[in-house]
Parts: structure tokens; sequence; C-alpha cells
């Protein structure tokens, strides 16, 4: 008898639980819902507290945790750096790591991936950046975007040290650093030392995205970028420079070429496309 009654307790702890289970998801659900709602009104710090409860109440529902970073980054502003500003990326970044934590289907795994690159770039926080880019390109070789970006941080990296170094020698825009100068001469060195690298897997980035995206105009005009850094830095072969600089002036026009080929595409005023017959 006491068997009997002990079985049955248990059988109705389980069930019990069981329903409380099934019961906090259907409500986890309806605070997502409540949250997208909140988030398409523009009322994100309403949403971020449903997506909250949602996450709490159901800690396997990878959207409530893709929604909740998406708040978080829809009250980030970049290049406000304040504490405040700084921390609401903060907290979208934990989100997104928490999504992929979960092992989540692919192209969730490629939105939280791209999602924390982008807001690292934004913090500045280059290496962390491309750790996540380059997670991107593990995923979706085919994707263009995390080389671009990489790209880019390779030359924002280089560029700014250098136009440093031109402040501190004085040297105008259309002038070189001169090998025949000794602190123009140290100044080449160290910039080369320095630069090197990021030049090379900036040029190697940019021009892997544009062999995924042969249109990808964005990424030719900071190959053009890339090049001019790199011949900025041939102090004592001007032989080399004049290569990197006519190598930078082919993507300027490819560049333009690109531009102009989309634009001919765009429709007219009288709905044509430029491109259509007569």
């Amino acid at each position: 008898m006491n068997k009997q009654i002990r079985v049955l307790t248990l059988a109705t702890v389980v069930l019990a639980l069981f329903s409380s289970v099934g019961c906090n998801k259907l409500r986890a659900r309806d605070q997502l819902n409540k949250g997208v709602i909140a988030f398409k009104a523009n009322k994100f710090e309403e949403a971020v507290d449903h997506f909250q409860k949602s996450a709490a109440l159901d800690p396997n529902l990878i959207n409530a945790k893709m929604y909740l970073a998406g708040a978080y980054v829809a009250q980030y502003i970049p290049g406000a750096d304040t504490p405040e500003n700084n921390q609401m990326a903060e907290q979208a970044i934990v989100q997104y790591q928490n999504v992929l934590a979960m092992n989540p289907p692919r192209e969730q795994k490629v939105m939280a991936a791209k999602g924390i690159g982008g807001l690292y770039f934004n913090l500045k926080k280059f290496d962390e950046s491309k750790k996540y880019y380059r997670m991107v390109s593990d995923i979706d070789p085919s994707d263009s975007e995390p080389y671009y970006s990489i790209g880019v941080m390779d030359w924002t990296a280089c560029y700014a040290p250098r136009m440093e170094e031109r402040a501190k020698l004085g040297l105008k825009p259309d002038e070189y650093l001169n090998p025949k100068n000794k602190e123009q001469k140290k100044a080449c060195e160290e910039l080369r030392v320095k630069n090197t690298p990021l030049i090379q897997e900036g040029i190697e980035s940019l021009s892997k995205a544009i062999e995924l995206r042969s249109d990808y105009d964005d990424a030719m005009a900071y190959l053009n970028l890339m090049y001019r850094e790199k011949a900025d830095l041939e102090c004592d072969d001007l032989a080399a420079r004049q290569e990197d600089l006519k190598t930078a002036d082919h993507w300027v026009d490819q560049t333009f070429i690109v531009k102009k080929a989309r634009a001919e595409k765009q429709p007219g005023p009288q709905g044509v496309t430029a491109d259509q017959p007569k």
C-alpha cells in the first residue's frame, strides 16, 4: 500500500513538473511576442524587460536571446564613447555569446558572430572583432563581408599612426617619407615594421572580398587605400612605390566603373532601366 502511494506521489510530482515546464514555455513565448511588439514600436527598454523574462522562463529559447541582443544594439550609439553607451554594447555582446554557446542553427550563428564582430569594431577592439569575423568565414566561406570588415580594420590601424608620424615631421599631404632625411628614414623603418603585417593582411582580405563579390565597390575603394599605405612605406624603393600607386589607381578606376554600371541599372523616372533597349 505504501509502495503504491509512493509511486502515485512520484507520478503526481513528475506530472506537475512537466506541467510547470510546459507552462513556462508558453509564458516565455508570450513574453517574447510582447517584446517583439515593443521592439517594433521602438520601445527598447520595455522590449529588453520582456526578452529578459522570456529568456529566464525558457533558457533554451534562442530567439529570446537574439532579440535581447538586438534590443541592446538598438540603444547603442556607435562612436559615442561613454560608459553607459559602451555598457549597452557589452550587454549585447554577452547575449550574442550566449546564443553561440547554445550551438544554434547556422543562420543564427552567423548573425550572432557578425553582431559581436560589428560591436567590437565600433568599440575599436579590433583583435576581438577579427576573431568573430573569422568565425563567420569558417561558418560561411562564401560571405564577403567578414573579409571586407577585416580589411577596413587593417587600414584603420595603419592609417592613424602613419598620419601621426607625418604630422610630427611636418610633411605635406603630397610628400612621402624621404630616406635621405634621418628622422623620416627612422619613422619609415619603424612604421614599416609595425604596419607591414596589417597591410599584407588587409590587401589579402579585401582581394578575397572582391573575389567573392566582383562588384564590391567599397572593398575596391579600401584596396586602393591599402596600396597607398604600402606605397608610403616604400621609402627607399621608388620603383616599388610607383607600382603600388599604379595598382591603387587601378582600384580607383574599378570603383568608378562598378558604381557607374550600378547607377545605369537603376530605374529611371519612368521606371525604365537605363540598359533596356529603346
